[in-house]
């Protein structure tokens, strides 16, 4: 009972800020779907997910308005699994994002645990899937998501052009590169067209290595179609290189979206580990803030390759995956 009270007194708090302060926003996403996956060592798998679409999440962000065109800015994200109730991200409050900064018509500059440049742009770019349902790109593709301990930067767009560079400090005594994450991404939008080179390091525990990805995409967008094309490199630990080509497509009209993407992984070590994925999705529109979604996914492995179809939340466990559910956004 204690614990319940507090927990609405927590809740009243946040409402009372919400309210006194028109520029704090409370807003979330509840998705929740049935899972169908085959193809995986153990055999078929059927089940209630959380975050098929896109992740279960609850969050709080805001903006003041400091004068001078100097605002500060924050933003609290975090994940739940609504099939369960229990915290995502490995239980940590703010898991999904947390970080606070400042702006100017210089750009804005944040600090905290976010999304890297890599991240953002397959998420906005590349996938038409948006890292979610059974076509989410980093099935196959290099994908870190988060950065601990990341100061970023963005440019204002100037002619179309704009920069995102990003640091993400490893805090090992005595050598600064342990554990460092450095990314940045170039873009260029402008009306329908939109083109983007991004690159994502990352040096491994005592500095004797790291791995690398470099990745270009092209979108385009006209009336009710959008396509895009992306290529990416990876220079991975001991050695490793890939190659990886995404070709994507959506069609919208009225309360209906089509997504379809095809994914060629190229492994350029001497196993050959290569991947290719196939996926299809149909999304309905019950409203502006929820719509139905149905997907389908499909890996072929070769030689020992064992890329799993996986979701918005989860991982996956054999090569093809069929998801059906309800997302609301709030």
């Amino acid at each position: 009972m204690k614990s319940q009270t507090t927990c609405l007194a927590l809740i009243g708090c946040l409402c009372g800020i919400a309210s006194a302060q028109s520029n704090v926003t409370i807003y979330g996403i509840a998705d929740a779907g049935l899972v169908r996956e085959t193809g995986g060592a153990a055999g078929s798998v059927s089940r209630v997910s959380s975050g098929v679409g896109s992740g279960s999440r609850l969050g709080f962000k805001g903006k003041e308005d400091l004068g001078g065109d100097m605002s500060a800015f924050f933003q609290l994200e975090n994940g739940y699994n609504i099939d369960t109730g229990s915290a995502g991200q490995g239980g940590l409050l703010f898991g999904r994002q947390a970080f606070v900064g400042l702006s100017t018509k210089y750009g804005a500059i944040s600090l905290g645990r976010q999304y890297s440049p890599l991240y953002s742009t397959l998420r906005d770019v590349v996938d038409p899937f948006e890292i979610g349902l059974a076509g989410n790109v980093t099935n196959i593709i290099p994908g870190n998501t988060r950065v601990d301990n990341m100061v970023e930067y963005k440019t204002p767009r100037y002619a179309g052009f704009a920069a995102d560079l990003a640091y993400g400090a490893g805090e090992t005594a005595g050598d600064s590169r342990k554990n460092r994450t450095l990314g940045a991404a170039l873009s260029y939008a402008d009306g329908p067209l939109n083109v983007t080179l991004t690159n994502h390091i990352k040096e491994n525990a005592d500095a004797s290595d790291s791995s690398r990805y470099s990745l270009i995409v092209a979108k385009y967008k006209v009336a009710a179609f959008s396509v895009d094309y992306a290529h990416g490199v990876t220079h991975g630990l001991a050695g490793a290189r890939s190659k990886d080509d995404v070709l994507g497509g959506t069609w919208t009209t009225g309360a209906h979206t089509v997504l379809a993407s095809y994914i060629r992984h190229d492994d350029q070590a001497v196993a050959d580990k290569d991947a290719r994925q196939w996926a299809v999705a149909y999304l309905y529109g019950l409203s502006k803030r929820t719509d139905l979604y149905l997907s389908y996914g499909h890996i072929a492995n070769r030689n020992g390759a064992s890329y799993t179809v996986g979701n918005g939340t989860d991982t996956g466990t054999g090569n093809t995956g069929t998801d059906i559910g309800i997302r609301h956004r709030f």
